[in-house]
Order: C-alpha cells, then sequence, then structure tokens
C-alpha cells in the first residue's frame, strides 16, 4: 500500500476535491486521480464517488479514512522515534478553535508558529460550535468549554480565568457592587448557557442567579456591552485584559473571587498517536501562553 496514495486520500476526505487535494500534495489532478485508482485496485473496494464538481466518499471509503489515518500518525510517530533530532513537522494542521480566541490569541502567534515550522500547512476553523474532531477530520481543536466527551485527550495551554467587570460609568451611575448580594439590585449582563454565578465568600460558596436586561450568546458581545456601562457582567480575563489596562473596565467584586475550574485545553482524538505537529503546537502554545498566561498580567498593552 503506497503511503502517497493514503496521504492523497486523508486530504481528500477533508477537502471532497481531487485537484484540491493534489496540489496541496504537489500532484498534478490527472495523476491525483490515479493514485486514487491505484488504491482503489489495492483494496479492491471503491472508496469515492466522482462527479464533475466534486467527490465524496463511499460507505466504504469512511470505514477506511480512520484505519488511513492511523497508519499515517503511525509512520509520523515513528520517524520522530529514531530522528535526529533535527527533523520537521510536515503535512497539514488542521485546527479548529472558538471563534473569539482564535482571533485574538491564536492567529497573531501563526507567525512565529510557522517561522518555527516551516514545513506545516495550517487549515484553521473558527467556530463557537464544538464540532466533532474525527468527523470533521481536525487534528487538534482549542476549547474553552467544558469537556464532556472521553474519547478526546486533553492537554492544558493556559488557565481560563474569570472576573466580574464594570465601566467606571455604570459605577459613577449605579454604583460599585461590594459584595455578591449586591448584584440582584445591579444591572447584570448574562452570557447565555450561565444560568447563576458561584461566588467564594468567607461563609463557603454562594451561587447568585442574576437577573439582567441582557442576555447574549457571544463574549465579545458581552464585553462590549460592558464596556458601554450597561451592566456588570463576568468576562474570562482573555478576553478583557486590554480594556483593564486602557481603563474602560474595572474589575468588581475582587475579594469575592469566582469558582471556576476552567481552562484553555487542546484536544485531540484518543484513538490516535499524538503526531509531530500536533505535540509541535502543544508545546509551543503552552510556552506561547505562558504561565500565568501573559493576558493575567499587568504589563501588557
Amino acid at each position: 500500500m503506497n503511503i502517497e496514495h493514503l496521504k492523497l486520500f486523508v486530504r481528500l476526505a477533508s477537502t471532497n476535491n481531487i485537484s484540491q487535494a493534489g496540489q496541496e500534495l504537489g500532484i498534478s489532478p490527472p495523476v491525483a486521480s490515479i493514485h486514487i485508482s491505484k488504491l482503489e485496485e489495492s483494496l479492491g473496494a471503491r472508496l469515492v464517488h466522482r462527479t464533475t464538481r466534486k467527490v465524496s466518499l463511499t460507505e466504504e471509503g469512511m470505514a477506511f479514512l480512520p484505519h488511513a489515518e492511523e497508519i499515517l500518525l503511525s509512520i509520523d510517530a515513528g520517524r520522530a522515534s529514531v530522528g535526529t533530532g533535527n527533523a520537521q513537522p510536515k503535512g497539514t494542521l488542521r485546527i479548529t478553535a472558538p471563534a473569539s480566541f482564535g482571533r485574538m490569541h491564536l492567529m497573531p502567534a501563526l507567525k512565529g508558529f510557522l517561522a518555527q515550522y516551516p514545513e506545516l500547512y495550517l487549515d484553521i476553523r473558527l467556530t463557537d460550535s464544538i464540532v466533532d474532531l474525527v468527523e470533521g477530520g481536525f487534528d487538534i481543536a482549542i476549547r474553552n468549554a467544558e469537556l464532556k466527551d472521553s474519547s478526546l485527550i486533553a492537554r492544558k495551554l493556559a488557565v481560563d480565568k474569570r472576573i466580574m467587570c464594570a465601566s467606571p460609568e455604570y459605577i459613577a451611575e449605579f454604583g460599585r457592587p461590594t459584595k455578591p448580594e449586591d448584584l440582584k439590585s445591579h444591572r447584570c449582563i448574562n452570557h447565555t448557557g450561565l444560568e447563576s454565578w458561584a461566588f467564594q465568600t468567607p461563609n463557603g460558596p454562594l451561587n447568585i442567579k442574576e437577573k439582567g436586561h441582557i442576555r447574549v450568546d457571544h463574549g465579545e458581545a458581552v464585553r462590549d456591552a460592558c464596556v458601554n456601562g450597561m451592566g456588570v457582567a463576568m468576562c474570562a480575563t482573555w478576553i478583557v485584559y486590554k480594556h483593564l489596562l486602557r481603563g474602560e473596565l474595572v474589575e468588581v467584586l475582587e475579594d469575592f473571587p469566582l469558582i471556576a475550574d476552567t481552562s484553555i485545553w487542546a484536544v485531540y482524538p484518543s484513538s490516535r498517536l499524538l503526531a509531530p505537529k500536533v505535540r509541535a503546537f502543544i508545546d509551543y502554545f503552552s510556552q506561547y501562553y505562558g504561565t500565568p498566561p501573559y493576558w493575567d498580567t499587568q504589563n501588557e498593552a
């Protein structure tokens, strides 16, 4: 079984386009088509449906795909284990990340990442939807949500600290809450899906079910409403740290920390070996974000 044929088939499964898959691997469309035909002949099964516009995997192709991926990852891991230490991760790294975090803290870091690993190609999807890594053909996902899928392996990249915020404008008009119970008489900005805020107090945990005039399902929109003086909000420090430094927001209730065990995670399917390109991503971004992460310091602009 030809390894180059397997690489082409795996890319074809992601692109649904023989020409594009071949181009990514430096193969002309006619040669790419021949390679797929030879792979099908070697397996004695039809792997793809071909039309004039695109191709799609057959049932047999879908069944074979995870095995092809596993073979390629095993080869990568094997080469890395006997390499001289100078071998660079190669190929396409498919990444999915939350839209806001990806835009603010993934994309700006990619220039340095690619400078260190010039033989990598990145295929990135920024979405707030939790996508299926295996079905979507992704190598790795950045997530800051609760991890519920036991089929995934997670590596922590950074702590995802949450704080309570308000704008100076809001505080001047409505006053500053001094204890969690005060929130019941304040305007609150709610993030969809978070029904209450849990605080650590001298008397133990305290849950406050906020009653706000605004509920929105996007973290940057929550922050922007807070900056505009529309209420008190819970925000991740990675999304508000520049606004705090500029004085557009201030932390409130800092003596009553939120109870949250949240982190920024890199996850990948447990059925796969840790490919060199995935390990390179995790190692680079763990160091890039730092401990504590740069957005939790007071010396970044």
